[in-house]
């Protein structure tokens, strides 16, 4: 057993229940046998990884965190952010886990009138049917008090207008869940309220973004130009606002930790395995501290930031949003600097094979800048915890 392995066996004994580490075990062999050979050749391909999803799907992972009474499987966002983890240490994240069944999964089996659980869970937890998720815009970065798409009311129904950027997955997705801003008939203030448009409704299109990010699901811009939604589109009680946004994005937290986690993990398997093996002078290059050692702190970062992650996973399921939300944030940020650090660590020690496609370590590079960047910046978390944790004073 590597030491990798123990010391994963030890803190799932401790932190784990039997079936958590049974979904952890059997989600890894599912993994391997796609493997990062398979992603990589779906990626080149121009392709998606449709096989693992419907496979993920069928075996019970992609519904794990939805309710048990609309085909999920009656966990939390720890199982998911689990299978999510899993996944990706093998090689094979699957993005689409945190648009899908983390953000717009979480938000309809919370929010949703029983009609829109009914229409989409069952698809959302068997893998059938995928929804993406519109917040960010082009003038409001991080800062969702400045989305402009507005939601006005228009006989029985809602007209949409504004412009979203950096979806994820909008081509392969059935609808999207966008963010939108409603008008308080009190006091005339917006608030954000949540919608369901499905692909192909009327005035809702689309531009791929060209990413440098090497990975199967597409990025996107979207332009609602008073696109008309039923009544129904709106998904939970207009007046709830922040509430329900916020029921999504600790989720997303969370998983994109996970996210990261696979991807460091998986970055530091590699490395280790060749600095186990190749050899340059008498000992193999593993036995040297300047290669052991970046690869030790890594590993040890990485750890520390599994912990966080389980913690904030935990409180959320708990139905503890508060604590959730710092937790959250923590985690996400603890989980993209070890990320980024094991991904450059893992390739400095394979040298100038740490760039070829044999070993699908270069890729990481950009890829491991994802978790630090969305859904929101390592700054806007540190900004958070200096507010709302050590109570320091705003600058803006």
């Amino acid at each position: 057993m590597t030491t990798d392995q123990h010391t994963g066996h030890t803190a799932a004994a401790l932190l784990e229940t039997d079936e958590q580490r049974a979904l952890r075990a059997a989600v890894s062999a599912l993994g391997e046998r796609y493997g990062r050979e398979y992603f990589e050749r779906v990626r080149r391909a121009g392709g998606q990884t449709d096989e693992l999803w419907r496979e993920a799907g069928k075996l019970g992972y992609l519904g794990v965190s939805l309710p048990e009474e609309h085909g999920g499987g009656g966990g939390g966002i720890t199982e998911l952010s689990i299978v999510l983890e899993e996944l990706g240490a093998v090689g094979c994240p699957l993005l689409m886990l945190i648009v899908t069944p983390a953000i717009t999964g979480t938000v309809i089996a919370r929010f949703g009138t029983g009609e829109q659980k009914r229409a989409w869970l069952p698809g959302l937890a068997d893998g059938s049917r995928k929804m993406a998720f519109g917040i960010t815009e082009p003038d409001a970065g991080s800062n969702s008090h400045r989305i402009t798409t507005t939601a006005r009311r228009d006989g029985g129904g809602w007209v949409l207008t504004g412009r979203k950027v950096f979806v994820s997955g909008v081509d392969i997705a059935d609808a999207t869940l966008i963010v939108g801003r409603t008008e308080d008939a009190r006091t005339g203030r917006l608030k954000p309220c949540l919608f369901i448009v499905p692909r192909d409704t009327p005035g809702f299109s689309r531009n791929m973004i060209e990413m440098e990010l090497s990975a199967p699901e597409k990025q996107f811009e979207l332009v609602l130009d008073d696109v008309r939604l039923p009544a129904d589109a709106l998904v939970g009680d207009e007046d709830a606002g922040l509430l329900q946004l916020f029921a999504g994005l600790n989720p997303e937290r969370i998983m994109t930790a996970a996210f990261a986690l696979g991807m460091g993990r998986f970055a530091v398997a590699r490395a280790v395995d060749y600095a186990r093996t190749r050899q340059v002078w008498k000992e193999p290059i593993g036995a040297h501290q300047a290669i052991a050692h970046p690869l030790a702190e890594a590993h040890v970062e990485i750890e520390l930031a599994r912990l966080m992650t389980r913690k904030a996973a935990l409180l959320y399921d708990a139905g503890d949003d508060a604590g959730a939300g710092e937790a959250a944030n923590m985690a996400k940020y603890a989980a993209a600097e070890a990320c980024a650090k094991a991904v450059d660590r893992a390739v400095h020690t394979l040298g100038g094979n740490g760039l070829t496609s044999e070993y699908g370590l270069g890729s990481l590079v950009t890829a491991s800048r994802v978790a630090r960047i969305a859904p929101v910046s390592r700054e806007m978390i540190l900004n958070f915890v200096s507010h709302q944790t050590l109570g320091l004073p705003r600058s803006y």
